[in-house]
């Protein structure tokens, strides 16, 4: 295995990582992208455990989705399967997994503020944290995807899926959009990455 993460996380996390993997009961899996989501935990009935992590996340985002999945392991291991998923147990937990990460040989300076700041109260997802979520991305390949705060008033622009939406008005913190296709209402994050139509 720490061959393979060599590939994905920054080599100064890769030890450490290792450790927390070392785990007879526990395996990962790196997956093609998925949409949906950067990653999963999930108990199997033969009693062991598996992580997937999507292969196309850039280094930093990488590591942070894994101890993300680690932490929910740890966590229902440390205190049952009654637990909330992202209950204050788990966030403990991933609070204490990351913290020897947040170091200068292992992530960037500019994103190590961000991601004190964000682990301080950790969310579900880092995409939930729109400046930190913007930071990671700064690290991704180029692509032509434009982020939603980006898009003009009245554009219209799609999704990965081809669904179609005309950009809206803000609201306090996510955008509204109408599908086109239903006359349906949708909020976005202001990082979602959309194709912008001309």
């Amino acid at each position: 295995m720490q061959k393979t993460l060599q590939n994905f996380i920054p080599e100064a996390a890769v030890a450490y990582v290792v450790e927390l993997l070392n785990h007879d009961h526990l395996s990962v899996k790196i997956k093609s992208e998925r949409k949906t989501r950067h990653g999963d935990y999930r108990s199997l009935p033969n009693g062991k455990h598996q992580i997937t992590v999507n292969s196309n996340l850039n280094p930093y985002r990488f590591l942070i989705t894994l101890v993300h999945e680690i932490a929910h392991f740890e966590a229902y291991r440390n205190y049952g399967r009654v637990i909330k998923p992202h209950g204050k147990e788990w966030k403990y937990t991933f609070q204490h997994l990351m913290l020897p990460l947040l170091h200068p040989a292992i992530f960037p300076n500019e994103l190590l503020p961000l991601l004190a700041k964000h682990f301080k109260n950790p969310k579900a997802s880092s995409d939930t944290d729109v400046n930190l979520a913007l930071a990671l991305k700064q690290f991704d390949e180029a692509n032509n995807k434009t982020y939603i705060f980006e898009v003009p008033f009245g554009s219209q622009f799609k999704l990965y899926n081809g669904r179609v939406f005309k950009m809206g008005k803000r609201r306090t913190k996510r955008y509204e959009c109408l599908e086109l296709s239903t006359g349906k209402l949708y909020l976005f994050n202001p990082n979602a990455e959309v194709e912008v139509l001309a």
